[in-house]
């Protein structure tokens, strides 16, 4: 549960930040680490008011919630037994990323947040989403090196899919760092054609899903496990509800609430890819811990008490 309450507080973190951006309460703590001078909490200000300052300063809040859960799923994977690396690693990413984040959010308050630098604070949430989807899965799996249930071409195919869905996340902090929605009204936008950007982010979409077409044909021809199937009939429909819901907002102006709901789809269309990742690897089972009944029944090469029963 906590490796999930990770997955999801980074996610939900992230579309805070949206909602701050469209709100235009991107300054409305106008200070780091302070939300105003000499003040950690929001204080009156006849000229702003504090609407603004609450907002971003509710996103602060839900940052240091997320800290919190970051740390107890760190300590969780510490504790466990037997440890297992790669599951403290991945955890331990966790509050590193929440440090990592909040140092960047830090730096586009103090920019005055220059486009480059909310950029720079998107892009870690994309990945921190994928590490969380690899941590959940491995709450559950061994430590044993992953064995690929692909064809070599396939694999290669996964891998493209990765890399032009990174392709289409950097593009889309593009079109956003053109657009409209900067943060606050006085904040300078990135000075290229939006029509122009928009239109390489929605030509990078039409060559995800081609890729996901041309995945599909080779799970078909190649057979894969019911659970890869899964994973991949889900990757596509998060993809073509994205794409969707990307060309509904471009045609009616990037409204508000639509473009929050589009940076919430990149953390499931980012989850989505991380599980169709996750569902073609094994790693085994999770190895009994030393002692047990389970340990010394597969020491004997024998069922252990709760199979045999």
């Amino acid at each position: 549960m906590l490796a999930i309450a990770a997955l999801v507080t980074q996610a939900g973190v992230a579309t805070g930040g949206a909602v701050v951006r469209v709100t235009g309460s991107g300054l409305g703590c106008p200070t780091w680490p302070q939300c105003a001078p000499g003040s950690l909490v929001p204080i009156a200000d006849p000229t702003r008011g504090q609407v603004h300052q609450w907002i971003e300063f509710g996103n602060r809040l839900f940052g240091v919630g997320v800290g919190i859960v970051a740390v107890l799923i760190f300590l969780a994977a510490l504790l466990s037994r037997p440890r297992r690396r790669r599951y403290v690693l991945l955890a331990l990413t966790m509050p590193l990323g929440v440090v990592v984040q909040a140092v960047l959010g830090g730096l586009a308050v103090l920019m005055k947040l220059d486009w480059w630098t909310i950029s720079l604070h998107f892009l870690p949430s994309a990945l921190l989403v994928w590490l969380g989807v690899l941590l959940v899965v491995a709450v559950d799996e061994g430590d044993e090196p992953a064995r690929l249930a692909l064809p070599r071409p396939m694999r290669g195919l996964q891998v493209a899919l990765a890399i032009v869905l990174g392709c289409v996340l950097v593009a889309g902090t593009l079109v956003t760092a053109a657009g409209p929605h900067a943060g606050d009204a006085a904040t300078p936008r990135l000075d290229l054609p939006v029509t122009d950007l928009a239109q390489m982010h929605s030509d990078l979409v039409f060559m995800l899903i081609g890729l996901l077409v041309a995945a599909g044909f080779a799970l078909r021809a190649t057979g894969c496990s019911r659970r890869a199937w899964r994973a991949y009939h889900l990757l596509a429909i998060a993809v073509v509800a994205q794409g969707a819901l990307g060309m509904v907002q471009y045609f009616l102006g990037v409204p508000d609430v639509l473009v929050a709901l589009h940076e919430l789809g990149s953390f499931l269309v980012t989850a989505a890819m991380a599980w169709f990742w996750c569902a073609v690897r094994d790693r085994g089972p999770v190895p009994a811990v030393p002692g047990t009944a389970a340990q010394r029944a597969a020491e004997a090469d024998l069922p252990s008490p709760s199979v045999a029963a």
